[in-house]
């Protein structure tokens, strides 16, 4: 299950380790097709990393931060700093080996 961040909650969420965040919206098709992907990683990396959500229509802030332009887009950040960054469906195999490496 993915922690659902806010602009109250989403510096201290990546502050410390490595964390995957999914830039998404309720009505993005491909974003829905992203989800079951995500809860996949989230148990093949299991306490490696996080996996958190940002909805881009509630957290405008964070997403112009970003330069989140289309969704879903998925940033890892390692210790509070941009590591890498997908825009896109992302297959699992692609965002585990990027959390790991």
């Amino acid at each position: 299950m993915s922690l659902e961040l806010t602009s109250a909650t989403f510096d201290d969420a990546i502050k410390t380790g490595t964390v995957l965040v999914d830039f998404w919206a309720p009505w993005c098709g491909p974003c829905r097709m992203q989800a079951p992907i995500l809860d996949q990683v989230a148990q093949e990396v299991g306490d490696a990393a996080k996996v958190a959500k940002v909805n881009v229509d509630e957290a405008q802030d964070i997403a112009a931060k970003f330069g989140v332009r289309s969704i879903p887009t998925l940033i890892i950040f390692k210790n509070g700093k941009e590591f890498k960054k997908f825009v896109g469906l992302q297959q699992a195999a692609a965002l585990v080996t990027a959390l790991k490496g």
